[in-house]
């Protein structure tokens, strides 16, 4: 099962409230207060682990309680901090506040982390209150309340280059012979129900990681088909590689269906659709292929579209290899 977004509720732990006592032993004529603080409630964090490739767990539990400090004691013994807890998500995961819709951390990189709900404080002892004035105090202070908040974890996905495209455009069998990923494949519609990740090699020194992302429609970026639940993912590919197939199963016309995704593209984020765009025109062995290549060529006035066929590998190296030189590209002019 993939998830990709929740919403879930986390609560910090209570500070453990503060001791009054006093020391009546008998070799301690003036014993005074020994009452010890409370310890710490335990915060939540929520940290990004690599390995971990899905919000699941978070869809079965939405509440999340860190454990409450326990109160101190007499002799000055404190009280034990509540122990802190932690939820790994996926690098890549944008922890949001659901309140005020306000982004909190955009976990990127293995390790990085945020502290979601901070603990309460442990309470004072009677101890603290102690004078010249007062040597006999009484006065304790509870321990405090911990932070709750909801929030929402939404997963991009981290990719150098993302496979967009209509249903049925062969991105699926694109990455399973580009890398190892080995994504469900089949011939109807929406057969791709979540991103798929491969690592493509371009030789010993070189590699980028692709995303293949579920169908997009007409409409998708007003939340029709599949494809408007997974348009978050390509947000972080720094380059798209659009697939065209020059004969749709539905008899569509290959050239408006590439307008079609360019404009849900559009509709979605206006920085989105200024990504480096790569155009291929895919399952080249099929007849037509050639003329369809052309004929979008044409009408987009480029003369760099790809025509590939994932069965044969047919230009599949070529393709790889014009990814890997705008990859470079990118990265060249950012430093």
């Amino acid at each position: 099962m993939f998830v990709d977004r929740v919403e879930i509720e986390v609560i910090a732990g209570r500070g453990g409230d503060g001791c009054m006592a006093f020391r009546r032993e008998k070799h301690v004529p003036r014993g005074g207060p020994c009452g010890g603080d409370g310890g710490d409630g335990g915060s939540i964090l929520i940290r990004a682990k690599s390995g971990v490739n899905s919000l699941v767990s978070f869809a079965h539990q939405r509440h999340w309680r860190a454990d409450h400090g326990a109160p101190g004691l007499g002799s000055d013994c404190h009280g034990r901090s509540g122990k802190d807890l932690i939820l790994e998500v996926p690098p890549g995961t944008v922890v949001l506040d659901k309140e005020i819709g306000l982004e909190i951390r955009d976990l990127v990189n293995d390790g990085d982390e945020i502290i979601a709900a901070r603990g309460g404080r442990g309470g004072w002892g009677n101890t603290h209150f102690k004078s010249s004035t007062n040597q006999a105090p009484r006065d304790t202070t509870s321990g405090g309340l911990g932070e709750t908040r909801r929030l929402i974890l939404e997963l991009k996905s981290i990719a150098d280059v993302g496979l967009i495209g209509m249903p049925n455009a062969g991105k699926s069998t694109m990455l399973s012979r580009l890398s190892r990923a080995r994504p469900e494949i089949a011939d109807y519609p929406f057969t791709t129900k979540f991103p798929n990740l491969g690592m493509v090699n371009v030789d010993l020194e070189r590699s980028f990681v692709m995303a293949d992302i579920p169908g997009l429609i007409e409409g998708a970026a007003e939340g029709h088909g599949l494809g408007h639940d997974f348009l978050r993912h390509i947000m972080r590919a720094g380059i798209l590689v659009h697939l065209v197939e020059p004969m749709p199963m539905d008899q569509s016309d290959p050239i408006t269906n590439y307008k079609t995704i360019r404009h849900e593209l559009e509709q979605y984020s206006n920085e989105l659709a200024a990504r480096p765009e790569i155009v291929v025109v895919t399952k080249s062995e099929l007849p037509g292929a050639a003329d369809i290549h052309e004929a979008l060529g044409l009408e987009l006035g480029r003369n760099d579209i790809h025509l590939v066929s994932a069965v044969t590998g047919s230009g599949l190296s070529k393709l790889v290899r014009s990814v890997a030189d705008l990859l470079k590209e990118q990265k060249t002019s950012v430093s």
